[in-house]
Order: structure tokens, then C-alpha cells, then sequence
């Protein structure tokens, strides 16, 4: 029996057809651990939305390449509902059952020792939104697209600079793991910059109502109002109390989600010049060569046709995440999450949203793995949130004596 050779044409096929994965069964899993429902869903649910416009985008390219092979990828959530107890049954389902390869989660009150515990045990890449939950315990943590509270430095320098008259500020911030870390940070920023902290309120999660918190704050007649790094729903009532209560000074905030709301809520002219960090992302100034997101007024426009009315903070940053992470899921050619982490890091270096960064922390918190660079201050402006510049956050904090 004569044995066939395949022709040429036919071999090139058939490396085509590897290469596409076709008929593929196999999917590549990574996790989404936040809390999905409640008060902290507003900086979780619209992060979960922008991952799912990644994984359609990458899934109808052919999935995600891995040396000669393309994998379809899985989205798999789970509302912790920020429970420890939920948080931890999250990260076994994920782990064990799921077999994901990446976890994206918010962090905070989530990362529980036994969630911990857990990620380290198994060499989990794991990538969360708050650097203070990094430490050498838990090595395959990171924190590669935002670096809270950190950044919020910049929102003070620039104030510094561009407002000198404001000399006193008052600030409330709720009490837990998102609040108290940034609450210590604009504390020393606003030390660093000469303004005067002349009140300071730290109030429950379970608050409902924020009159007597606001008639507190303004009693020494503040030039400045934060609301630290209040939720949604906080930075709403907090804001509208200062309205009504006829505050004139400056706005500050980490976020201000869902902005058009507010102005429709108080005024116009009551929220110009709200300071914040976050923008929207059909910003002219995201169009420039240093960033490092793939079209963002496309993506910023097809999040709002999908999931109108809720874009916000976080809706952009789990998305950068995956594509620092596919990037370096391609360069390392598996998927394994010890490789890929390397290649993440290798350099020192990673393409962060903003531009260039450097992995950084170990100072403060004993390992280089939150991704520190660039940060826009972002006020409002004729009603729309418009970036004035991109600060470093490391040259901020030595610009107002805080040392990064």
C-alpha cells in the first residue's frame, strides 16, 4: 500500500486550521470576584460590563493566540456581595472548579487571610484594584491598573497649584477598606500642600442620612469639601446636602460617577470645576500616542449603547487589565499564571492605560507590584468631565512631601 503525501497546499492548510484552534473545545477561564450586587456594585458591575465588551471583541478575533493555538475565553463572575464568607467560597469555585487562570477583583474587605491563604497556595494571578491590599505574602497579587488611593495626590497638587487661594478643607469618608486608606492619603496631601484640615468625619456604610455629616463638615466654612473615596450613592447625597446647604467653595472627590445625575440633581453652575479622577473616555486628550487603550472613544461609545447610563470608574479599568494581561499571555506563549505574571513585570516596566509605568511599592508595601505612572486630574466643564492634565503620581507626592 502506496502511502499518501500531502501536498504542499494541503500542509499549509492544516497549520492555518491549528493555528485558528478550529473546533476547539477548550476555553480559557478567567474569574470576576466583586461585589455584583449592593452599594459597592457601582464600582464592580460596570467593570464586569467592559470585560464583557473585551471578551466579545476578542472572541470574535479568534480568541486569545497562546503559542500556535487560539483559546475562546469564559468570563466567569461571582457576587461576593462583600462578604468574606462569600468572597472566599468565590475564590474556591473559581480555583477548583472553574479552573480559571486569571481572577480580577476589587479587593478590600474581600481579601480575607483564608482568601489569601488560598490565592498563594495555588500561585493564582490575581489582579485587584487597591495597592494596600498588596503585601510579599500573597506574591501573585497585583495591582496593574489603578493604584488607589495613591493617585489622589494628584488631585491635591493640582488644586495647589491652579486654585493657591484655597487654604482649608473638610473631608468625611465611609468607614472600611476603600475609605480609611484614602482618607489617610489626602490627609497627608493636604498637609503637604500648607491647606488646613479643619474637620474630619468618618461615618458607617449603612448610613442613610448625610445631613448632619455635611451641616458638620461646612460649620467652619471650608474652602474645600472631599468626599474622599465615597461610593456612588455617598458622593450623591454628600453633594446634594452641599447644595442645598448653599456651599460655594471648591468639590473634591476620588470619583463622581454618574455626574449628569448630579447636575441634574443640584445645577450647572453648582458643579463646575468638581475635581475628580476619573474620565470619561471620549476625552480628546485619550487619543494622544502615550496611551496605551485600544480606542477608547470606541470603546467608551459601545459601553454606553450596551449598558447605558452606567459608565463609571471602573468601567474601563478591568478591561486594561486584560489586555496587559493577554499581551503578556502571547509573549510568554501559555497561560500559566507564574509565566505570565513574569512577563507582565519583566523590565520593571508595563504598558499601563496612561502610558509607560514602572512596577513599584516595594517601600511600602514590601513588593513591587502595583503599576505606577501617570494619572489624569479630571474637573468638570461646561457639564462634561474633561481631563486638565496627567500627572506622575510619584513626582505629586514629592512635589507635596509625600514620599512614594
Amino acid at each position: 500500500m502506496v502511502a499518501r503525501t500531502r501536498s504542499p497546499v494541503a500542509s499549509a492548510l492544516g497549520v492555518a486550521l491549528r493555528d485558528l484552534s478550529l473546533g476547539a473545545s477548550k476555553e480559557l477561564a478567567i474569574g470576576f470576584l466583586a461585589p455584583l450586587t449592593g452599594p459597592l456594585k457601582a464600582w464592580s458591575l460596570p467593570g464586569l460590563d467592559g470585560c464583557r465588551i473585551w471578551v466579545d471583541h476578542v472572541n470574535a478575533a479568534g480568541g486569545v493566540k497562546v503559542g500556535n493555538r487560539r483559546y475562546p475565553v469564559q468570563l466567569i463572575p461571582f457576587d461576593t456581595m462583600y462578604q468574606p464568607e462569600r468572597a472566599l467560597e468565590g475564590v474556591k469555585k473559581l480555583i477548583l472548579e472553574d479552573g480559571v487562570k486569571l481572577i480580577l477583583m476589587s479587593g478590600g474587605n474581600d481579601l480575607t487571610p483564608d482568601v489569601r491563604k488560598l490565592i498563594s497556595r495555588h500561585r493564582m494571578l490575581v489582579a485587584g484594584l487597591l495597592p494596600s491590599d498588596l503585601s510579599p505574602d500573597t506574591p501573585t497579587l497585583v495591582a496593574p491598573s489603578e493604584v488607589h488611593p495613591i493617585y489622589n495626590v494628584t488631585g491635591v497638587d493640582w488644586l495647589k497649584r491652579h486654585k493657591p487661594h484655597l487654604r482649608t478643607a473638610a473631608m468625611c469618608a465611609q468607614n472600611d477598606g476603600f475609605g480609611l486608606p484614602s482618607i489617610a492619603t489626602y490627609r497627608a496631601a493636604f498637609e503637604a500642600a500648607g491647606i488646613e484640615l479643619i474637620a474630619e468625619r468618618v461615618f458607617e456604610p449603612d448610613t442613610r442620612d448625610f445631613g448632619p455629616i455635611v451641616e458638620d463638615l461646612m460649620a467652619g466654612s471650608p474652602d474645600i469639601l472631599c468626599w474622599d473615596t465615597a461610593y456612588e450613592p455617598f458622593v450623591h447625597a454628600l453633594t446634594v446636602e452641599a447644595y442645598r446647604r448653599s456651599f460655594k467653595g471648591q468639590l473634591l472627590s476620588c470619583t463622581c460617577d454618574n455626574y449628569q445625575e448630579l447636575i441634574r440633581r443640584t445645577s450647572p453652575e453648582f458643579m463646575e470645576g468638581f475635581v475628580f479622577q476619573f474620565p470619561d473616555f471620549d476625552d480628546p486628550r485619550l487619543n494622544g500616542a502615550q496611551i496605551n487603550f485600544e480606542r477608547p472613544n470606541a470603546f467608551y461609545e459601545e459601553f454606553c449603547r450596551r449598558f447605558p447610563g452606567t459608565w463609571g470608574a471602573v468601567s474601563w479599568e478591568y478591561t486594561s487589565t486584560l489586555e496587559l494581561w493577554k499581551s503578556a499571555v502571547q509573549r510568554a506563549r501559555t497561560f500559566e499564571p507564574l509565566s505570565v505574571l513574569a512577563f507582565m513585570k519583566v523590565g520593571g516596566v508595563g504598558q499601563h492605560a496612561f502610558g509607560e509605568a514602572a512596577w513599584w511599592g516595594k517601600d511600602l508595601f514590601g513588593i513591587d507590584n502595583a503599576l505606577v505612572g501617570d494619572w489624569p486630574v479630571v474637573t468638570i466643564v461646561e457639564g462634561r468631565a474633561r481631563i486638565q492634565e496627567f500627572c506622575s503620581i510619584i513626582n505629586c507626592g514629592s512635589r507635596t512631601g509625600i514620599s512614594f
